[in-house]
């Protein structure tokens, strides 16, 4: 049997990992700038997590939620005071994709409707609803498509308005920042409209933090930095460091009721002990400030590179845009520096998500690599 092949892959073979710096099988160092689509929060190999880990797989790493995990109370009551998101319930499933899935199944119980709006660029993953509401044809197939989804574009507050008063719509999903898309930010004020208008009709809204979520952005979640109150939280990608878990925050105004949702895995021992790891690193060693910080220390060095058009994102949640296409940049810093980055559905933005824990002067590394490639 050989693999299905849905993936063009760099040739590189990590092996090892601490930190941002990746080993291969050669012996050979590369600098990960991109944490494997902004998963690793808290660095490789971080030694608290390892040990917690350890130590939970010889207690006990699975069993099914048809019996207590005080676990996963603990999880809810630590995510709930880190995130200050103390008016939400936790539901635990495994990736980001499942996350939005449910929160979308959740909407359309909540309002008995079933249309969605999403935004221009968006994306929420690769299941039914939830690719459905990815503005990208190319990953929906005709099942998909059998979903009711609008796209808008952000900051069109009229079409938004015309359409959510149509009374036919579940949700309204949005990244505060969009990661595959490009870095693209909705204004303070547009989230806000869109926010008081779900509120007076009875929609759901949906934050999807999955990418932006676990304190990439210099919040705990980017939607905080708008001062909005979403009626369910997606979230994923950081909150593991590398082990596949997600999880949706729901709002105590939708009520729960046995058999609404569920899941074989979502919640088990071994991801719950992840998770809270990664929340203890990131109190104990301040990563949301680190990364608030830092995010300012990389926007200052990138205005020194006069190829740069744009800066994007905010935190650690980076992109840098230029005036041509950056996959041909991405495999020389690879190939050439030895340097990991991203890319994005905008071919000219070069995303950066490197874990919380990185120091100026790793990001001078980044910037000195950088401008060798431009030369």
């Amino acid at each position: 049997m050989e693999l299905f092949d849905v993936y063009p892959l760099y040739d590189v073979t990590p092996v090892n990992a601490k930190g941002i710096v990746i080993t291969d099988d050669k012996g050979d160092e590369y600098l990960d700038f991109y944490g494997g689509h902004a998963v690793i929060s808290i660095g490789h190999s971080h030694p608290h997590y390892i040990a917690c880990i350890k130590n939970q797989l010889d207690q006990i790493g699975f069993y099914s939620n048809s019996v207590k995990n005080p676990l996963q109370k603990r999880l809810a009551a630590k995510l709930g005071q880190v995130s200050n998101c103390r008016d939400y319930n936790l539901f635990l499933c495994n990736s980001g994709a499942e996350a939005n899935e449910n929160a979308l199944k959740l909407a359309s119980f909540h309002t008995n409707k079933s249309r969605v709006i999403a935004f221009t660029n968006s994306f929420h993953g690769r299941t039914s609803a939830a690719v459905a509401a990815t503005d990208n044809e190319k990953i929906n197939a005709p099942i998909n498509k059998q979903q009711k989804v609008t796209f808008l574009p952000f900051e069109d507050l009229k079409a938004f308005e015309a359409e959510i008063k149509k009374g036919d719509v579940c949700a309204v999903i949005l990244e505060a920042i969009q990661g595959v898309g490009g870095l693209d930010e909705p204004s303070g004020m547009f989230y806000k409209e869109i926010a008081a208008l779900c509120k007076e009709l009875n929609v759901v809204l949906i934050a999807d933090e999955v990418q932006s979520g676990f304190g990439r952005s210099g919040s705990f979640f980017a939607f905080q930095h708008h001062g909005i109150e979403p009626d369910i939280i997606t979230i994923a990608k950081g909150m593991g460091n590398g082990f596949p878990v997600g999880g949706v925050l729901i709002h105590n105004s939708i009520q729960a009721s046995y058999g609404l949702l569920g899941t074989t895995f979502g919640g088990n021992h071994l991801a719950c002990t992840a998770v809270l790891a990664v929340l203890e690193v990131m109190e104990k060693e301040k990563l949301i400030e680190n990364a608030e910080k830092l995010g300012k220390y990389f926007k200052e060095k990138a205005l020194e590179i006069p190829q740069v058009k744009e800066i994007k994102g905010k935190g650690l949640m980076l992109g840098l845009k230029f005036d041509f296409e950056v996959a041909d940049l991405r495999k020389r810093l690879i190939h050439n520096q030895h340097l990991f980055t991203g890319g994005a559905k905008d071919k000219h933005v070069l995303r950066v998500l490197p874990a919380l824990t990185i120091s100026e002067k790793e990001l001078d590394l980044f910037f000195e690599a950088l401008k060798k490639e431009l030369q």
